[in-house]
């Protein structure tokens, strides 16, 4: 039996294997399956969608409202749907009888790959084998082909393809199954069929176009039509090719302009030769792997599975000046309705901004786009500025739903959208991250700027001044810590609105300097200089609560909670919550759900001493429940600061397995976002040690002894700095279409290089690998 697609099989490090159908996992599959390019998202559906499956298309940035108590990521009509019948029964893995199956996703190409055999109920069999893709070379694109061949006898086969209108968003809570649009037109032209659909609330039009041609005998034959029956003899092989495009355009009355539009970039792909769009895709993939790959030489499965996450951070590589961000659940479910969260641009944002500056950009100017409401919700609730909501979606009006389930299933009444206000702070600081490692002085002027200041003037308007304490509060808040809410003075929330008060401040004085940019910017935003001292006076001054021993208090009244050290873990090391403590008691206790004072820790490590990190962490560790996807990655990297490197690389671990094996239990909604970003955070800033430090790169390796040897690169104010390292060694080049002089960190220590130029540095202390590292 012939193998159509084994040239794309041949390097295990490459793929990700299902080798038996488990009709439990479908759901899980279809989410690790998933194939996408930044603007197109789709589920990896089986092709025949069997019973209870879960299939998704969607759009970056296309949301819908109507009908929903929130607005959510708008499942769209399938086009991945390709069902085969001989003589009543159906090619299924659930209605037929299957004696093989195996799926592979090839990451380096990012192509999905099946192959199984099916025998129906007179035992005859049946081989089936597909290959399909989202185009990255053309972003409206998708391609699907199927190789069909009876092995017993002669059949008749009917095929029905097409796009499935019948799909829904998945149900929540009170709300059922819903579907977010309505179908305008659906026709055949041009032997292909099309489909135009608006969004139920009426702000977007997509324009589908699909067809599909079989080869059989060595002829191409173009359908005239979704349904049709064909004779196949036995051991003939017949070749069923589908293409389809999406484009969304604003809604409007007259859509014949973008039908005509989507058609012109179907039929240059549909009248493509097959070969030239999978060359076409997968040389495209290749080179953001060029970028992206990590080699660890040591340890194929880890290696494996870490390539497993960068996919999937690299199937949201997408740059639409701000129309879409990426979601808690990317585009490989729904997930948290496909809003966005504080996980964008403080667990995503760094892989895209060391790798794709302009994916970051594209990042923070989704929140530029929106400032306006931002500021329409500060106003709203007394303040000043710019307030961001905890979950967006298309509008930038809060879309955090009133009701959802706690860690213990129970349903709860949700707080976050009024109290947790962090994430203000944390677009803040992405803001300057994205600057610092950028140097991208026109984005700081048409929009940085404003974002640090609107937010600043937003921690100014929000603190409450203590006369007694002669200190400034922010009262009623949600930490990162979520398992308590209405907490005063938060550690995490306080100090990074003193950060954002203290960072706005400076950059009003620098700007000074600059006359134009300076008068543009106050009349703008009608901004004083007495305003801006009012910050440089309320930062120092913000209640942050240590004790005697340099434990950071997580907000007013912590320490004087219920101590509890969970006893046990799972099998992964993770602390089990105490059968005698319920959820709805957590609050009482000092036990956390994620990081709260440590990942205030991590982000503002300038700050802090390493002794005060080593105290926090010691203290916070034990209590911690990880019961967030967030939680693992970012204890990982407190773990290495604290040299407590075994833990760091369980909690890695953790991370890395997060959605390859559904350690969470809920990868079925989608690929925890988070965990991925957090994943490469790990291997990066955590083992091999690269940090920003007082806005300088430094590089100080801390890799575990089975990792031999490490091969990365980073993008670094426009130039490529080209890493290999491990322990005792890096040898870096930094490529620049510049001959200049640059400064980077060596092994703590500020060297010079010239750009274009291999250096090769060792370490100074000998056996450092060997005396530091011991797992």
């Amino acid at each position: 039996m012939r193998d159509f697609y084994s040239n794309y099989t041949n390097d295990e490090l490459w793929l990700i294997r299902e080798n038996k159908w488990v009709r439990s996992l479908q759901d899980i599959r279809e989410s690790q399956f998933a194939l996408g390019n930044g603007y197109l998202g789709t589920r990896g559906v089986l092709e025949e969608i069997p019973y209870d499956a879960l299939p998704g298309m969607y759009v970056a940035g296309v949301y819908d409202k109507m009908g929903s108590q929130v607005a959510e990521l708008v499942n769209l009509p399938n086009p991945v749907n390709f069902k085969f019948t001989i003589e009543g029964e159906k090619l299924d893995l659930i209605a037929m009888d299957c004696l093989e199956h195996k799926r592979i996703l090839n990451m380096q190409k990012a192509v999905l790959l099946r192959h199984s055999v099916y025998q129906d109920t007179k035992k005859r069999r049946y081989d089936y084998q597909s290959l399909r893709f989202i185009s990255r070379h053309n972003k409206n694109i998708g391609v699907m082909q199927i190789v069909f061949t009876p092995l017993d006898a002669n059949c008749v086969v009917d095929i029905n393809t097409g796009m499935e209108t019948s799909v829904s968003n998945t149900g929540v809570l009170s709300e059922g199954r819903k579907r977010h649009f309505r179908v305008k037109e659906l026709g055949q032209s041009h032997n292909a069929g099309y489909l135009v659909i608006d969004t139920l609330d009426k702000k977007q039009t997509i324009v589908y176009w699909a067809g599909f041609y079989y080869e059989i005998e060595g002829k191409k034959i173009f359908a005239k039509d979704n349904f049709f029956r064909l004779k196949i003899k036995k051991n003939q092989a017949v070749i069923f090719t589908k293409v389809f495009c999406l484009k969304h355009f604003p809604c409007r009355q007259n859509y014949a302009l973008y039908k005509e539009k989507t058609f012109k970039i179907f039929h240059k792909a549909f009248h493509s030769d097959f070969d030239t769009l999978v060359r076409e895709h997968t040389k495209t993939w290749e080179r953001l792997w060029e970028k992206a790959d990590i080699l660890i030489e040591g340890t194929a499965n880890l290696q494996n599975n870490l390539r497993f996450n960068i996919y999937h951070l690299l199937a949201h590589v997408h740059y639409d000046q701000g129309f879409s961000s990426i979601g808690a659940r990317t585009l490989s479910g729904e997930g948290y309705h496909g809003h966005i969260f504080w996980d964008a641009e403080i667990f995503l944002m760094p892989f895209y901004l060391f790798n794709f500056p302009q994916v970051a950009k594209n990042m923070l100017l989704y929140r530029y786009r929106r400032i306006n409401k931002a500021r329409e919700l500060a106003k709203k609730e007394g303040f000043r500025g710019a307030k961001f909501p905890w979950e967006s979606a298309d509008t930038g009006e809060e879309e955090t739903p009133e009701w959802a389930r706690d860690i213990d299933r129970t349903i709860i009444k949700i707080y976050t959208h009024k109290m947790e206000h962090h994430i203000t702070a944390d677009i803040a600081y992405a803001v300057y991250k994205y600057y610092v490692v950028t140097a991208d002085e026109d984005f700081m002027q048409d929009y940085g700027y404003e974002v640090l200041f609107e937010t600043a003037r937003f921690w100014a308007s929000r603190v409450e001044y203590n006369k007694k304490k002669r200190k400034y509060e922010i009262k009623h808040v949600i930490g990162p810590d979520e398992f308590r809410r209405n907490v005063d003075n938060n550690a995490y929330t306080n100090m990074l609105a003193k950060w954002n008060l203290i960072t706005a401040y400076k950059l009003f004085c620098a700007i000074k300097k600059r006359p134009s940019l300076y008068k543009n910017l106050r009349e703008k935003l009608d901004l004083r200089e007495k305003e801006v001292s009012q910050w440089k006076k309320i930062a120092p001054r913000i209640a942050i609560n240590f004790n005697k021993n340099k434990i950071i208090e997580e907000f007013d009244g912590y320490f004087k909670l219920r101590k509890i050290i969970p006893g046990q873990t799972d099998e992964n090391g993770i602390p089990l919550l105490p059968l005698r403590i319920k959820a709805k008691n957590l609050g009482k206790t000092q036990l956390i759900k994620q990081a709260d004072v440590l990942m205030l820790l991590y982000l503002l490590g300038d700050v802090f001493s390493l002794k005060t990190k080593v105290a926090n962490y010691e203290f916070y560790i034990p209590r911690t429940l990880h019961k967030s996807s967030l939680s693992p990655s970012i204890h990982a990297l407190m773990a290495c600061e604290a040299g407590d490197l075994n833990r760091a690389y369980n909690l890695f671990n953790v991370s890395l397995r997060a959605d390859i094996s559904n350690l969470f239990g809920n990868t079925h909604e989608g690929i925890h976002a988070a965990s991925l970003g957090g994943t490469w955070q790990v291997v990066v800033f955590g083992f091999a040690g690269v940090k920003v430090k007082k806005e300088e790169l430094f590089i100080n390796p801390r890799l575990p002894r089975t990792w031999r040897n490490m091969v990365f690169s980073l993008t670094w104010r426009g130039d490529l700095v080209k890493l290999e390292l491990n322990n005792e060694q890096i040898k870096l080049k930094v490529i620049s279409s510049q001959r200049k002089d640059l400064k980077v960190g060596i092994f703590n220590k500020l060297v010079s290089l010239k750009t274009n130029k291999i250096y090769v540095f060792k370490r100074s202390i000998p056996g450092y690998g060997k005396e530091l590292y011991h797992y």
